[in-house]
């Protein structure tokens, strides 16, 4: 079994989020394996249906349990009402409570009782490299994402069926089942849209003519993304917070094989110097840096920065206590001047600052003042 770098603290009740098929339910059964634990699932209809008409139904059951200390219950944004139960126990009883979910949006949009504290936050995410170790390869997960349910899988073909059926079954189950949206065809067409701008600065307008839709209904429908984790957005640098709305941010998929899935382009072959090549591998190394910071717990701030001329850096990781962190991020096996350039002539405009250079050529140099690092030494250099 593939060790996960999330730890939840055993300690106290804890949420642990994470996508669909990201491997909650999992790395719950392997964290509980020797404790005996009372669990819910609410993805079996018979249960949701039982705890959504009495959640008073959970109390009862463990009222019979005197020797069960840990409760675990899969997806609770099915039964927001399960948590004012939940908060009961913990206070009268002293149970520890582990709760998953793919979706904050039922618990934000109903005012849910989210315990003030008393469950600590977790988030999960498709496998990152150091997960896998040697099972890694780089051009799998360019092309097909990490999901843990492709390991199972041995045929190109078999994983684009795997993702096309998790990318409907995200708009049955997320989406339409949970009535989120009143109309269908534009959101269906709102997806392949913006995973085909994917990690590119968003325009509400634009989108909304694509899709036949308003800019009101196109900005509700990145909020759904976010809501349901399957995306994030990453805001533009400013050194002042005011000031970091004046440009639009990126929005990025939270897998690569989701995101082909949903621009129909599993069937492009990923080919080192294309442009597709280039642009996967930088979503793949941003991918990378914010699941590791997370796990981390660092509290690291990630931005980007385009000036007015449309010089980019594609990230600006701000890390307390330590100088400002400036990556740019270069598919390239061979990485030369004109790789760093605008690197090097951007980093003038911080007090304090580290540039790094993340690729795929295998030797570390230092040009124009930038470390240049293969990708993987490059990230624990940023992160570490």
């Amino acid at each position: 079994m593939i060790r996960r770098f999330a730890n939840p603290l055993k300690s106290n009740s804890f949420f642990l989020f994470g996508a669909r098929g990201t491997g909650k339910s999992t790395l719950l059964k392997s964290l509980f394996k020797n404790e005996k634990a009372f669990w819910v699932d609410l993805l079996i209809p018979e249960q949701e249906d039982l705890y959504s008409r009495r959640p008073q139904e959970l109390l009862e059951r463990l009222e019979e349990l005197q020797d069960v200390r840990w409760v675990i219950i899969d997806e609770i944004q099915k039964i927001p009402r399960l948590l004012d139960v939940v908060h009961s126990l913990i206070e009268g009883r002293g149970l520890k409570f582990a709760m998953t979910g793919s979706s904050a949006r039922k618990l934000k949009r109903g005012s849910a009782n989210l315990l003030a504290g008393r469950a600590f936050v977790n988030n999960l995410f498709p496998f990152c490299h150091f997960e896998l170790g040697e099972q890694f390869d780089l051009g799998e997960a360019l092309s097909h994402g990490t999901l843990p349910g492709l390991l199972r899988l041995k045929t190109a073909e078999e994983k684009r069926a795997f993702l096309h059926a998790y990318a409907l079954v995200y708009l049955k189950e997320e989406i339409w089942a949970e009535h989120v949206i009143r109309k269908m065809e534009p959101f269906r067409n709102f997806l392949e849209v913006a995973a085909q701008g994917n990690g590119e600065p968003v325009n509400h307008a634009k989108i909304a003519r694509d899709v036949s839709t308003n800019d009101n209904n196109v900005r509700g429908y990145y909020q759904i993304l976010e809501d349901t984790l399957l995306g994030f957005l990453l805001e533009p640098y400013h050194a002042s917070i005011r000031k970091r709305q004046t440009r639009a941010p990126k929005f990025y998929f939270f897998d690569l094989g989701v995101k082909r899935a949903l621009d129909r382009t599993l069937h492009v072959p990923m080919l080192p110097g294309t442009y597709e090549y280039g642009k996967a591998f930088e979503h793949f190394i941003i991918l990378e840096l914010l699941r590791w910071s997370h796990y981390r717990q660092n509290d690291f701030r990630f931005s980007y920065l385009r000036t007015r001329d449309d010089l980019e850096i594609d990230l600006v990781i701000e890390r307390p206590g330590r100088p400002v962190a400036l990556v740019e991020i270069k598919s390239t096996d061979r990485v030369g001047d004109d790789d760093v350039k605008v690197l090097a002539r951007l980093s003038g405009g911080f007090k304090e600052s580290e540039s790094f250079c993340l690729s795929r050529d295998p030797h570390p140099k230092r040009i124009q003042g930038v470390r240049a690092l293969p990708w993987k030494a490059g990230i624990a250099s940023v992160l570490g």
